[in-house]
């Protein structure tokens, strides 16, 4: 659907900010697909800001709380992504930046949280917290009705991260109010390179990349239509078939785990992927030491043709390893992802080729 869409959109060759009929004809498409998103979300269209991919969104939603919103304490998590990460790092110089503790398991402290920002607004001090829906590494998921009413308590702000649970779980930012939020088109089967950002009505953000009045003023640039063409397609696919996928990938991570744990009496699941209530089913990372010890298992499997990673995409070809298992204190993990596309059958080939790895000289 989203290859046939993009297809589709070549043959639109207006800009979307031109007034003839060319231009309207691409701008229709563009605020069409933005209706679909706001009214599968519960949100408003005005709130939903396409951009490049979650990254954007992610930073956009940090850099402009600092800046902008009179943010003075940002609360994060270690175990975010890159995205988070890195842009914590870069703002520190200008405003207070707190870790949240997490246990063993990468299960954060929330209790802790509230305690801080209730001596946060006691004290006049305006707080942003940012905590990703489901960790991308380990698939732990936060509970973010409770993180939205702990912050609507204490009038802070809240950004999550959403990239990994976009179109794979129900989510409705009426009931559960934040901020800001992201999305990635290609965690969902859509191209690459283009994606949203969620930011809540009258949260009084200004642009992060200026220079034209697009996306309402919001974003400045030409608009990638093809991309938001192939975004449109593949979420409207993933939220009909929400229910059905999840129930399936579930099934299928189920099944690996068990085959993984009959396979292999030591295996450890790093984090909560293990736990299918506590994780989202689109992950699972374990850890099996006469496997791992040598550090050379995903390269061995992806000579055999599976594609999986020790950590996230972004960071597995990094100096210095996973900086989720580290903080994690795992001596390593593979992490392997689930599709509506994969089936029993890909777990049990997996798994022999495990059992089966060629020896090394």
């Amino acid at each position: 659907e989203a290859k046939d869409a993009m297809i589709a959109a070549l043959e639109l060759f207006g800009n979307p900010s031109s007034t003839h009929s060319e231009g309207r004809k691409t701008k229709a498409l563009v605020e069409r697909v933005r209706k679909e998103i706001a009214a599968a979300l519960n949100c408003l269209p005005a709130e939903v800001i396409f951009t490049s991919g979650g990254t954007e969104a992610d930073n956009w939603a940090l850099q402009s709380s600092v800046d902008f919103l009179g943010a003075t304490k940002l609360y994060h998590s270690e175990l975010e992504h890159h995205a988070i990460t890195h842009m914590v790092e870069a703002l520190a110089h200008r405003v207070d930046t707190v870790s949240i503790p997490f246990d063993a398991h990468g299960d954060h402290d929330l209790e802790w949280l509230e305690a801080q920002l209730a001596a946060d607004r006691q004290a006049g001090r305006k707080a942003l917290v940012s905590l990703m829906h489901a960790n991308n590494e380990i698939g732990n998921l936060a509970d973010l009705d409770r993180l939205s009413k702990i912050t609507r308590d204490h009038g802070a702000l809240l950004h999550s991260d959403t990239v990994q649970t976009m179109a794979h779980l129900k989510l409705d930012f009426a009931a559960t109010p934040l901020e800001f939020a992201a999305c990635s088109a290609h965690k969902f089967h859509g191209p690459k390179g283009i994606g949203f950002a969620y930011i809540k009505q009258g949260t009084g953000v200004q642009p992060f990349i200026r220079g034209g009045a697009q996306e309402r003023g919001h974003r400045a640039g030409t608009e990638n239509v093809v991309g938001i063409a192939g975004l449109g397609a593949a979420f409207a696919t993933a939220m009909a078939k929400l229910d059905e996928d999840a129930a399936h990938m579930t099934d299928v991570k189920t099944y690996a785990i068990e085959r993984l744990r009959a396979a292999f009496p030591h295996v450890h699941f790093n984090g909560r992927s293990g736990d299918l209530n506590r994780s989202l089913f689109t992950v699972l990372n374990f850890y099996v030491p006469e496997l791992h010890e040598g550090g050379m298992l995903n390269f061995q499997l992806d000579l055999q043709g599976f594609c999986v990673s020790g950590g996230s995409a972004c960071s597995s070809g990094a100096v210095g390893g996973s900086h989720v298992l580290g903080g994690l204190k795992s001596p390593g993990g593979t992490r392997i992802s689930f599709s509506r596309m994969t089936t029993r059958a890909d777990i049990d080939a997996f798994v022999h080729a495990l059992q089966n790895l060629p020896k090394l000289d």
